[in-house]
């Protein structure tokens, strides 16, 4: 609770016996710490946003009763194979389709069609992730109960991927 007194009412001894002169150092390093931590999360979120990663868009997809043919460009900064992981969903977000792409080094924007097999029509499809050298951190497939995947890469008699 704050004094009801100003500080230049009081003689020297009241300010010093009810603490009243003291700076409040505490507050303001309390505010410091918070201020740093604020700046080293920024920096933090903006490094890990900005280093070589890979740039994966997708371009376009159009789904058939059994397939979907999936447009993806991909590009990265660094040299090596790219995995990109791709799934399409149905109207209730259930996977119908899952499919993990191995591609060359896209050290340039390449762009790649696939064709995704699926159990029943798409309703959505997108682009979970992809990384350099090693498999993206993305979920799994979510396909419903005693669902088996349909096996990758989709192919079709007198048919061919892509």
């Amino acid at each position: 609770m704050p004094s009801p007194f100003r500080t230049d009412q009081l003689s020297q001894a009241m300010l010093e016996r009810y603490g009243m002169n003291r700076r409040p150092t505490a507050g303001a390093a309390l505010t410091l710490l918070l201020v740093l931590a604020f700046i080293a999360a920024l920096g933090w979120v903006t490094w890990s946003t900005t280093r070589g990663g890979v740039q994966a868009d997708l371009q376009s997809w159009q789904a058939y009763p059994d397939h979907v043919d999936v447009v993806v460009t991909v590009s990265t900064g660094s040299p090596g194979a790219v995995t990109c992981v791709i799934r399409a969903q149905d109207r209730t977000r259930a996977d119908v389709g899952y499919a993990s792409l191995r591609l060359p080094s896209a050290l340039e924007p390449t762009t790649v069609t696939y064709r995704l097999r699926t159990i029943v029509p798409a309703y959505v499809v997108e682009v979970l992730g992809c990384a350099v050298g090693q498999a993206p951190r993305v979920t799994g497939p979510q396909f419903p109960a005693g669902v088996v995947p349909p096996a990758q890469p989709w192919a079709a008699t007198g048919a061919s991927p892509g």
